[in-house]
This record gives C-alpha cells, structure tokens and sequence, in this order.
C-alpha cells in the first residue's frame, strides 16, 4: 500500500517545495492550504501515513489544528510533524509536543533532512501495515482452530453417545426377546384357549348346538380371531422396532394431515361407540417426524381414547409449538386413570392392559411402542387424568420454523 501524506501549509510555494523534495520517493500527497481544508480532506479520505503541517497559519494555527485532528479516534495514529520558520525554542516545542506532534522540521528546510524524517514515519507505517496484516493472518488461522477444535470435540461427543445408543440398544433387544416370550405366554394362549375351547364345541357335536348357541359361539370366534391377529401384529411391529432403530427417517410434514391420515382407520372404532372424533390441529404447524412413527404413535393414542372413553364420548387432538418443538395433545372425556395406573402406564416391566369400556382387551405393548417413538423424535410424553373425568396425552416432536421452513433450532 503506498505511503500518503497529507502537506498542509497558507503558502503554495512552500507546498511545492515539499512535494519537490520528496516526489522521488514514490508517496502520494494530498495538500491543504489551511486547518479547515486539513480537515475535511481527512474527514473524506482514509490511510494517511503522515501529516506535514505549518505551525503558523491565518484563522487557524498549526497547533490548534493539530489538536482538532486528535480529538477523533480514527486520526490519532497519523504522526505529525510540525513545519515552522522560528526557532526551537522550549515553550515553542512543549506546546508542539503537548498538541501531539511527534517531530520539528525548521523552514527553510533541508530536503535531505526533510526526506529523512519523512522516511523514518513511511516505514513505520508500513512495518506497522506488515504487522496489522499478520495480525489478521493469525486472528484467521486461530479461528480456523478454535472451529476445527469445536468440531473435533463435537464428533468425539458424537461417538460418545453412539456409543452409549448402541450399549442402549444392545439392552433394549435383550428386554424385547423377554418381553416377546412373555407377550406370547400371557396375552396370546388365554385367547388361543378360548379360540380351541369354542371352535371345540362346534367340531364336536354341531348337530345338538341351537341356533342362537352357534351364532353365540362364531361370534366368541371371530372376536377372538380379530383380538389376536391384532395382538399379534402389534407384537411384531413392537419387536421389529426394537431390532431395527435405524429405520428412523425424519421429514418435514404438515401435522394436520398426518393426523388425519392416522385418524381415518380409526373412525369405524369411533362411529361402534358414537363416540365423536375431531383433529383440531392448526393447518400452519409443520413439523420434522418420521411418518410412519407419528401416524403408530397416533393411532395407539387415539385407540386407547376410544377404548377407555365410554357411548357418546369424544377424543380430540390439538397441538400448538413451544420454542423447538411442537406439542400434541389427545385429550378424552373417558374413565381417566389413578396415579399408580399412570406410573406404569410407559414402562417397560410386565402390565396386565386395563379392559375397555365396552370390555375391549390390548397387549399392553401399544404404549411402550409409543413412548420408544416419541424418545426416538427427541421429544418426551406425559399424561394427565382425572377418574370419572378423562385423559389428556401430551408428547412433543420437533417443530419447523414457520420462518425458515428449516427445523426450529435447539437452545
């Protein structure tokens, strides 16, 4: 960058002798005829080097003007040296000095001396712009570690914890193998038992079994049948989930229409209890979920609502966001549940399922599938109940800015 230098002085041709005398040496030079054109000129150029200015000058002096221009931050690194025709008297020099000159060059001057002086500040400043550019440099290349020190510690904590997911995983397959043994001890051999003992009596002796008793007991049948191929389904969603935590696919999703989408299979079970079924959800909430987790986790929830909510009930989903996620609630005018029902309502220990309203039976896995999905989102899931008044479920998953569109971002 080359060396400007700003010549101030009432007398042109003390402003061309000083350009004279120093033209070889390559600076660039702006001149000002008085202290006020000084300033302006240094109010609307930048990166002076150096300032030349004569002590004795009309309106306003060399030292009032030097005082002017070191009242502003920006112009208090540009040395100045003073020009003047008297001698170097000390209350002349102390009053230069105090002003903030940092050099006296005498008039006439020599242009051997005035280039010497001038040469010391050019490569001053110079050295001084080498130094600042390094500076900058290294301010750079620190950033540069500090990110790639972050991100190293970020992957190391990544690990970390899939690390610690897979040991969690390795856990959770054991307890699913359990869970799968004692599903298939308790909750499937006592409707197998009673599947065997009514399709017995028709094998046996159909010919002495009335109307109404064949009727009666091809109804036991095909409820039964109905019960556990649905039981059995569950069980083999619940332990594929269980062996394959990668499935995991989140996309973004307008959450009203995944709703509606789970609610439809559902509206047959509603209409058996006229029980009326409403998706109050805001048509502008987006949110990042797995579709086929939100549309199980839905329609567990929504199933259970029904199950437990007596003739003529209602159950209805709301959700509004909060900060990075959105909060969903299925909320019914059922049974509600005690505190020790609650407690037990998401763990994973062995649970007899609660009967119905209408004596409807469950595995009691639907649950524990709902509250792996929900903890797979990121998100948590709480319940609150009343007995005699009904249920509310909340959970949450990751909510879309409506701003950004891109995934709300996490405190």
């Amino acid at each position: 960058m080359p060396v400007k230098i700003l010549l101030v002085d009432d007398n042109d041709n003390n402003l061309l002798s000083m350009e004279v005398a120093l033209e070889q040496e390559g600076y660039c030079f702006s001149t000002a005829a008085s202290g006020r054109e000084a300033l302006r000129i240094l109010l609307h150029e930048d990166d002076f080097s150096l300032i030349l200015l004569d002590v004795k000058m009309p309106i306003m002096d060399g030292y009032e003007t030097a005082e002017l221009i070191y009242q502003r931050d920006k112009f208090k690194h540009i040395p100045i040296i003073f020009i003047t025709a008297h001698d170097y008297e000390e209350a002349a020099m102390f009053k230069g000095y105090q002003a903030g000159a940092v050099d006296f060059i005498r008039k006439p001057f020599n242009p051997e001396i005035l280039r010497s002086k001038v040469a010391v500040f050019a490569q001053l400043y110079q050295a001084n712009q080498l130094l600042r550019k390094q500076e900058e440099r290294l301010q750079a290349v620190n950033a540069d570690l500090v990110q790639l020190n972050r991100e190293l510690e970020q992957r190391v904590l990544q690990r970390t914890l899939e690390l610690e997911n897979l040991n969690h995983e390795l856990q959770a397959l054991n307890l699913s193998k359990d869970k799968f043994l004692s599903v298939m001890s308790h909750d499937l051999r006592n409707p197998l038992t009673a599947l065997l003992a009514s399709s017995g009596k028709l094998s046996e002796d159909p010919e002495s079994l009335s109307v109404n008793q064949v009727k009666q007991l091809s109804q036991i049948i095909h409820r039964t049948s109905n019960k556990l191929l649905n039981q059995l389904n569950e069980v083999i969603e619940w332990a594929k989930k269980q062996s394959q935590k990668t499935s995991f696919n989140p996309k973004k999703m307008r959450l009203a229409d995944g709703i509606e989408e789970s609610l439809e299979l559902l509206k047959a079970n509603a209409q058996q209890k006229n029980i009326k079924l409403q998706n109050n959800i805001p048509s502008n909430i987006e949110v990042m979920a797995d579709s086929l987790m939100l549309r199980s986790i839905v329609q567990n929830l929504v199933t259970n609502a029904i199950k437990y909510t007596p003739q003529g009930g209602s159950v209805s989903i709301t959700a509004q966001t909060e900060q990075q996620m959105t909060c969903v609630f299925v909320e019914d005018s059922g049974i509600g549940m005690t505190n020790e029902v609650k407690e037990q309502l998401f763990s994973n220990t062995d649970q007899k399922s609660r009967s119905g309203t209408n004596n409807e039976q469950g595995s009691g896995l639907g649950l524990q599938l709902v509250n792996d999905f929900v903890t797979q989102h990121g998100g948590k899931i709480n319940v609150e109940s009343t007995v005699g008044m009904g249920t509310t479920i909340r959970f949450t998953i990751p909510a879309i800015d409506p701003k950004t569109r891109d995934p709300a971002p996490k405190n």
